[in-house]
């Protein structure tokens, strides 16, 4: 990855001036080849050389001057550890905005850099352009066609090398400048569209990950509280991108509610939208660690804030009972899902700031505290199974969960922690108890329904006010707990 040579390097002075310029080259390039697809579905003509060299990303570079003492700081990120070139591609700057303010502010008010913007020699692949896919209907032209006339996706330009350590610093010129370059971010873009039924740029940067579609019920009675009585937030948009508006009829908005067909979506989203950009999305990811995996890879290059499991799990325990919470303090992964990149002996921390603003939450939400509360809130270990029907072999694992002091077990919570650690996003885990599969204590219908109508609106509460908790520490939130020793300035 490189400037493109014979292209011109703006220097900029302000980190508004380097986004500011990387906006005008994106549209510049994404316009170009646009407009290319329209002539060639319209009259088949072929770009020719000059108008390929336009299909390119912007590029963004940060030149470490110091040739001394590397600037001590104890924050997190927006920060170089080495002199040299640090260099990434870039899509969509107008949406990613304010978060690379955030990263080049502190940068180039604390070190001595120089900031390039131009345009690289990687290629926009042409999907990537195509919002809707109408404009390919009709024209009689296969994707295959378009793939020979027009760049197209590189799978092999899409890794995680950098997230999972395999990148070559030793010898890197230049190097990276963050853990997502365009092309995986838009990869990643058209999934999250796909998969959640409403356009990426609604996903807040506060996320709350479910398993049950109760959730989903309870997030939205709420959002319409808080679009009625809190001003920070003015819109709720939900799957198909329906909206609605802050100041609706109550009676207009749950029609609104009924009307959305969420069924066409896998794991379909709901983003309650505050003014200011800081609210709150809730993903029902369903069931397994499969589809844990999936979702957060694809939310990660939002680079958001946090992200918190809140879901049911099963309680191992005698002493708990239905309806209690688990705070996880360690994870046991059995679900086998991210052996390969992050093996299973690696240890996942808790994060303090998380563990903390969950607890809390959970005391102002239901009102007790010290011993009482502890009667209601566990702390402790969350297995994490790939198979729903593990009981079937407890004999064999009766041991392993014994020796591992688990208290909970469930699908998802061990997947989405581990996701967060290695592609270095806060998270956390507050469960309900829904089942002690141990002690004879299933979810029978009549008992099941009574639980989910008193337990689900108070667990959301919960994640919600940590939200709200954690939305005050951001400079503590992103710790250096989930750096490793070789990291791009970017967090």
């Amino acid at each position: 990855m490189s400037l493109s040579t014979g292209d011109e390097c703006f220097v900029a002075q302000t980190a508004e001036e380097a986004v500011d310029q990387l906006a005008v080259l994106h549209e510049r390039a994404t316009g170009a080849l646009n407009q290319a697809l329209k002539r060639y579905l319209k009259e088949r003509t072929v770009p020719d050389a000059e108008q390929r060299s336009l299909f390119r990303y912007p590029e963004l570079r940060v030149v470490y001057l110091c040739q001394g003492e590397v600037p001590s700081t104890t924050r997190a990120y927006a920060k170089v550890q080495v002199p040299g070139t640090y260099a990434v591609t870039i899509t969509q700057p107008k949406a990613f905005r304010k978060y690379l303010l955030e990263q080049l502010r502190p940068l180039m008010e604390d070190f001595t850099v120089r900031v390039e913007v131009g345009v690289s020699d990687q290629n926009i692949p042409y999907p990537y352009v195509v919002e809707q896919g109408d404009e390919l209907g009709g024209s009689g032209v296969t994707a295959a066609e378009l793939a020979r006339v027009f760049p197209s996706t590189d799978l092999s330009a899409t890794s995680d090398g950098i997230a999972d350590g395999l990148y070559e610093w030793e010898n890197a010129d230049p190097m990276p400048l963050s853990l997502f370059h365009a092309a995986r971010t838009d990869f990643s873009l058209r999934r999250l569209v796909h998969y959640t039924g409403s356009d990426w740029r609604h996903v807040q940067p506060w996320i709350l990950l479910t398993n049950y579609h109760r959730y989903v019920d309870q997030f939205i009675h709420l959002g319409i509280e808080r679009l009625r009585d809190d001003p920070r937030f003015v819109r709720m948009v939900l799957p198909g991108n329906v909206i609605i508006e802050r100041g609706m009829d109550e009676g207009e908005a749950n029609a609104i509610v009924a009307s959305v067909e969420w069924h066409r979506f896998q794991m379909p989203a709901y983003h309650l939208i505050a003014e200011d950009g800081d609210g709150v999305t809730l993903v029902n990811i369903g069931v397994g660690p499969s589809n844990a995996k999936n979702i957060t890879d694809h939310l990660a290059v939002l680079r958001p804030h946090c992200w918190l499991m809140v879901g049911h799990c099963g309680g191992l325990r005698q002493s708990q009972t239905i309806g209690d919470y688990v705070l996880a303090h360690a994870y046991m992964r059995r679900d086998g899902i991210l052996d390969r990149v992050l093996p299973p002996h690696i240890p996942i921390p808790a994060l303090a700031e998380v563990q903390v603003a969950l607890q809390e939450a959970a005391a102002l939400v239901t009102g007790e505290r010290g011993e009482q509360l502890k009667r209601r809130l566990r702390t402790g270990t969350v297995l994490t199974y790939d198979d729903r029907n593990w009981e079937l072999h407890w004999a064999q694992e009766r041991p392993l969960i014994n020796l591992a002091r688990a208290i909970a077990v469930d699908m998802e919570s061990g997947t989405i922690a581990a996701q967060g650690y290695r592609l270095r996003v806060p998270y956390g885990t507050l469960l309900c108890v829904s089942d002690k599969p141990l002690h004879s204590e299933i979810k029978l219908p009549g008992a099941a329904t009574a639980f989910y109508q008193r337990a689900v609106s108070q667990h959301l509460s919960i994640g919600i006010a940590a939200v709200d908790l954690l939305r005050t520490q951001l400079n503590s939130l992103h710790s250096r707990k989930l750096r490793s020793f070789d990291e791009p300035p970017f967090r």
